[in-house]
């Protein structure tokens, strides 16, 4: 028996069957990674375009970060938020400079899952008002409340779902109903927004959540116009915005550190996990003063704010601030898009290429069937481009969508290996 069947016959005897790992029959087991590259338990080398569901933001095991987290592992590893530490203070510090608009206070968590709940706990705190609206496609976290909040039934588990919310229609152009504008699109959208807040609650509602680039329901990419369509709709209703920044945040967009900036509203409140610490389990959510300041009462987390990890945090931004990371995901997003636009007009397999910055997305079809979404073609790209050495993701609501992430500093040499492994890949499942 060989190191990775011995390993997986092991895993299946003690892990849920429910978290299934990519590849099938054949799924990677990582055994070190450094920079863009991940090697597996054979010593097969991969160029990582996926970075752990866009986690690994600036590269595996980073000299940088990494020297800076072993120094505060050997200075202060643990405290919970019963005492304060510096370094909690300066990363919030840092979170408040980069973001937009009045967010000032943090609150700290492990995990997306987390700072989500935190938001709408904050939310429903300051309005007086339980109802929150999301959208369709949407993908919040793995919590009961969480998974009320995403909108998309592989993702939504063990029959309990919380009634105060709501979800409205999203922006999915390529999935409106058909010869539909974008500015048609936005109209729609804000009609049934209102229809809904008029229909489903007593008026009033506690927040809009949203992620600027939807991440699991598969890279969407609202029009230019929609949140400025859709924030007066929610004001009128009492209601505060939440950006979900979870997979957006950190510059992946291209030219800001904050994807809803390219859109022209401010958050009152935004989440943020992921990237934002090299894969360091964090979860922050950031609110303007009066708004963190109505989450009143006893509430603590254990692991938020741990010292190791906020070092680890407070390393990977300044990181990011001193190499120019935004800039980088511009350039290097652009470059990706055109290719991928290439792409897109050469198989017809590929039904839309969208996204923006280092958040690329290839939505795969039957060709010829009215864009009818192709999962199993899907899943055979993914795996026929880790069998050339590339990995990537997938998403989106009909699991058609493959999801495209490197690092925020990757190279141009890299995007040009990965671009040409994408389409060899596409060549030959089509």
């Amino acid at each position: 028996m060989s190191k990775s069947a011995d390993i997986m016959q092991r895993y299946r005897e003690v892990m849920f069957p429910a978290a299934t790992p990519y590849h099938g029959d054949n799924p990677l087991i990582a055994d070190h990674a450094k920079d863009q590259y991940i090697w597996d338990i054979e010593g097969r080398r991969y160029l990582d375009f996926f970075g752990g569901i866009l986690t690994v933001s600036v590269g595996h095991c980073n000299d940088e970060i990494t020297e800076r987290a072993l120094a505060q592992l050997q200075k202060l590893q643990h405290t919970s938020t019963i005492y304060v530490n510096e370094i909690m203070v300066r990363l919030a510090e840092k979170v408040a400079e980069l973001t937009p608009g009045r967010l000032q206070k943090c609150f700290f968590t492990n995990s997306g899952t987390e700072a989500n709940e935190t938001a709408v706990l904050a939310a429903r705190m300051y309005t007086g008002n339980p109802v929150i609206i999301t959208l369709r496609h949407a993908y919040s976290g793995r919590s009961m409340l969480a998974m009320s909040l995403s909108a998309q039934q592989p993702w939504r588990l063990g029959g309990v779902v919380d009634p105060y919310v709501k979800h409205v229609r999203n922006p999915y152009t390529f999935r409106a109903p058909k010869g539909m504008t974008p500015e048609q699109v936005v109209d729609l959208c804000a009609q049934d927004l209102e229809e809904t807040i008029a229909t489903g609650t007593e008026g009033r509602i506690a927040a809009f959540m949203a992620e600027p680039i939807q991440g699991a329901g598969g890279f969407i990419v609202p029009p230019e116009d929609y949140f400025r369509r859709i924030m007066p709709i929610v004001k009128a209703a009492g209601g505060i915005f939440i950006a979900d920044e979870v997979q957006t945040g950190w510059g992946r967009t291209g030219g800001h550190w904050c994807g809803i900036e390219h859109w022209g509203v401010e958050p009152d409140i935004m989440t943020f996990a992921k990237g934002m610490g090299n894969g360091s389990p964090i979860g922050c959510t950031i609110a303007s003063p009066e708004v963190a300041d109505a989450l009143a009462g006893l509430t603590f987390s254990t692991f938020g704010g741990n010292p190791v990890t906020m070092a680890t945090t407070l390393a990977t931004i300044e990181y990011m601030e001193a190499h120019d990371t935004p800039g980088n995901c511009a350039v290097q997003g652009a470059r990706m898009a055109e290719r991928l636009a290439e792409f897109a007009a050469e198989f017809p397999i590929v039904g839309e290429t969208r996204g923006m910055g280092l958040m690329q997305a290839i939505e795969i079809v039957q060709p010829g069937n009215n864009n009818q979404p192709d999962a199993p073609r899907t899943a055979a790209f993914v795996d026929t481009c880790k069998e050339m050495g590339l990995l990537l993701g997938k998403g989106g609501l009909y699991g058609n969508v493959v999801r495209i992430a490197p690092h925020l500093n990757v190279s141009a040499e890299d995007m040009d290996t990965a671009m040409e492994i994408v389409a060899k890949a596409l060549a030959e499942v089509s």
